[in-house]
């Protein structure tokens, strides 16, 4: 139905967006400008030491595209047409001199019709213009505040600054009919009682034209689940069907992911407009919501009386989800690198894990649509943010009239996909650091056109919300006490971010930190540029004197990163194991982050880049399996003569009830392993926990360094729990006894 042609593409910069360049080198699109000089220049790998500030001075240039198009062969029938699905950020495009478009904005694709304008050997120039930046703002995120630009480029805890520009989605020359489908959209509406969808499909055309319209949905065992057939004259039609009985779509913890085929056939009456098109869209069809969670409109219970706490607790098609998840973090610097591979490989990471929700923090990039037909087909649940973080966005009309055409882009591209279940106007709006609030313009605005294009799926604006928690981000607070002693003293609706650094293996530390700097580690080295000091604070994100604190010095690379590893893993599975016992208040634990986009030194990041696992994420795979052994305990750190305590749970996630059972919990110290209790637990009904009683024993003087808790759940050996906690005697421990459990 559609040819498309790939382009040779050319790449320079100039100081002026009227110049020229003096120089050209290869570029590949999908790509971006800073990697096709560095390759010409002969620059070695951005992620190593600080070569990323060899990049520097690329963010304030004009890059300038180049491309002959060759007048492709084609018929008297057919339309030419330059489709790129993303251009970073503004930018005009040229034809022979004369220019066709111009864009502010990254996520609206661009389609221009070239059919008679391009002639034999034509030149195609598309010119970025430099990174915006609002004059007068300090070096850093605010620069990116009147832009849709995402901030995190301007340099975040996480990420150097290295802003990316150039082509960074598909890019090609598109040979069509020249009446041809140009969307054919489905909608639907499922009913109260989930057994029948309405059906809406609009079909439009690239020009008018008279012909015939068959519609077919398939079933997703291919079966025909209906068609239909219509006659179209002039540039569109809407047709509307009734599904009875549609297979629901739902999170993969929780039942199937059947996704449904629309197969839309456009036939011309006249040969003279072109031939036979079609279109393909999948669908899953699901209802999600935000609804309040039990006991909600009591609070607040004292009068005068505020609003309650907004609904956070997710409802798929009628059913209460708990969302474990994770925020999500664009996989490279640079976007257009990013392949349909990279994704596969860290979603299913994220499966693997028992995730169910993956939150797109507003900082970084929406992603490539490989992305969210992987989502639809895994069963994970999207929550999208809009590319607002951490900034004051203005009320001015240019910038919104830049944010209604990038947001009902993102709308329109995106509503398509079972997986997206919610929508947000972005990350940390409504704080000090921000100072947006409900009647902030930017989102009133976004509020508005989620309704207008996609009402059936919920909308925040912003996170965090009332009741909702941010934080806290490491193992010991500022108060001394350490996560286990603090989460069971807080109470929020959901947790949707919350974080525990560690330091990368040390196996990935020499990679991209010199030989001469590994080792001690010190701020004014790769250790810095690699987010380890000076990131928010100036022992951010290594933490080193909490890690200290725990385990005393340690005496090697691989001792420092094993300490700190063990200390990100038990902290992760404390926040997620405690956030379920507060369900039904509590409703999401989303911690920060799952990835990186590029390898850090240490981080809340539970996979180092671009894809392994840190041993927090088999910590975190075992506290989000769906029912599992739980243990409450009060602090991290023991000593001896002191009486040890573990409150006993069951957790519950899923949408069975749970029969009863038997749980013994056991105590490794040093040589030693007793049991400390015996619990015959009662049965558990769907989606709820079982809390039990309370283990003690008095700790004796071991020469030991750790103490470990087993939870042994009788015939339900999937469901077992450990957790390894410190521990200090009289006498030291002898050093064969450092080593750290095996996480896997």
């Amino acid at each position: 139905m559609e040819t498309r042609l790939a382009l040779d593409w050319e790449v320079g910069w100039s100081d002026g967006g009227e110049e020229r360049p003096r120089r050209w080198v290869t570029a590949a699109v999908p790509g971006a400008v800073q990697l096709d000089w560095a390759k010409a220049e002969g620059w070695g790998d951005h992620t190593v030491a600080d070569r990323f500030r060899q990049y520097e001075w690329m963010e304030d240039k004009y890059w300038t595209y180049k491309t002959r198009l060759k007048a492709p062969a084609r018929s008297g029938r057919e339309s030419v047409y330059f489709v790129s699905l993303g251009i970073d950020y503004s930018f005009r495009i040229l034809l022979d001199g004369e220019e066709l478009w111009r864009q502010e904005g990254m996520f609206t694709p661009v389609r221009l019709d070239l059919t008679g304008k391009a002639g034999e050997e034509s030149e195609l120039l598309v010119v970025i213009d430099p990174a915006p930046k609002r004059p007068g703002a300090p070096i850093g995120r605010d620069q990116a505040d009147h832009s849709c630009k995402p901030a995190s480029s301007y340099g975040w805890d996480w990420h150097p600054r290295l802003i990316p520009l150039g082509i960074w989605d598909e890019t090609y020359l598109s040979i069509r009919p020249q009446a041809d489908l140009a969307d054919a959209e489905v909608r639907y509406e499922l009913n109260d009682a989930l057994d029948e969808a309405s059906l809406r499909l609009d079909v439009s055309l690239t020009r008018p034209a008279e012909g015939i319209v068959e519609w077919t949905l398939l079933g997703p065992d291919g079966e025909k689940a209906l068609e239909r057939t219509v006659r179209i004259e002039g540039d569109g039609v809407t047709v509307r069907e009734r599904l009875a009985r549609p297979r629901l779509w739902w999170p993969h913890d929780h039942g199937p992911q059947p996704l449904y085929r629309s197969e839309v056939v456009f036939k011309p009456d006249a040969e003279a407009v072109g031939g036979t098109t079609k279109y393909i869209q999948r669908l899953g069809f699901r209802r999600v919501r935000l609804v309040m969670h039990e006991g909600a409109w009591k609070e607040p219970s004292q009068f005068p009386k505020g609003r309650s706490n907004p609904p956070i607790t997710m409802e798929v098609n009628g059913r209460v989800i708990f969302c474990k998840g994770t925020n999500w973090i664009q996989p490279h610097i640079f976007p257009g690198t990013i392949e349909a591979g990279d994704y596969r490989t860290l979603l299913e990471l994220a499966k693997d894990a028992n995730m169910n929700m993956l939150r797109m923090w507003g900082g970084c990039i929406v992603n490539k649509e490989s992305f969210f037909d992987m989502c639809d087909e895994m069963g994970l649940l999207v929550w999208q943010e809009f590319p607002l973080a951490c900034n004051q966005y203005p009320d001015k009309r240019e910038y919104l009239e830049v944010l209604d055409r990038e947001s009902r882009s993102i709308l329109k591209r995106l509503r398509r996909h079972a997986s997206v279940a919610l929508w947000c106007g972005g990350n940390e709006l409504f704080n000090a650091w921000s100072k947006m609030t409900d009647q902030s313009w930017p989102l009133r605005l976004l509020n508005a056109n989620c309704f207008e294009l996609d009402p059936q799926t919920p909308f925040l604006m912003t996170s965090p919300i009332e009741g909702m928690g941010h934080g806290h981000y490491m193992f010991q607070y500022r108060n001394g006490k350490d996560v286990l002693e603090m989460m069971p003293q807080a109470s929020n609706t959901a947790y949707t971010e919350f974080g525990v650094p560690s330091p990368a293996s040390a196996e990935q530390l020499r990679s991209f930190i010199p030989e001469e700097e590994l080792y001690p580690p010190k701020p004014g080295t790769a250790w810095e540029t690699h987010h380890a000091f000076r990131a928010l604070s100036d022992n951010m994100w290594l933490m080193a004197d909490q890690i200290e604190h725990y385990f005393g010095p340690w005496e090697s690379l691989e001792e420092l990163a094993e300490f700190g590893q063990l200390l990100q893993s038990e902290g992760y599975k404390c926040i997620y194991e405690e956030a379920r016992r507060q369900k039904p208040v509590c409703s999401m634990a989303l911690n920060w982050c799952f990835n990186e986009p590029w390898p850090t030194a240490a981080n809340n990041s539970i996979v180092m880049w671009p894809d392994k696992p840190k041993p927090a994420y088999y910590a975190v795979k075992g506290s989000c399996r769906p029912v599992l052994a739980s243990a409450r305990m009060p602090k991290y750190s023991w000593k001896a003569g002191e009486t040890f305590e573990a409150e006993l749970w069951m957790l519950n996630d899923t949408a069975a009830e749970v029969a009863s059972g038997t749980m013994e919990a056991w105590l490794t110290l040093g040589e030693e392993r007793a049991l400390l209790l015996t619990w015959h637990y009662e049965s558990m009904a769907a989606n709820a926990n079982r809390r039990g009683p309370t283990a003690r024993f008095a700790l004796p003087d071991a020469p030991a360094e750790r103490v470990k808790l087993e939870l042994v759940v009788a015939g339900r050996p999937e469901w077992n729990s450990d957790y390894t906690l410190s521990y200090r005697g009289s006498a030291p421990a002898p050093k064969a006894n450092r080593s750290l459990l095996n996480f896997q």
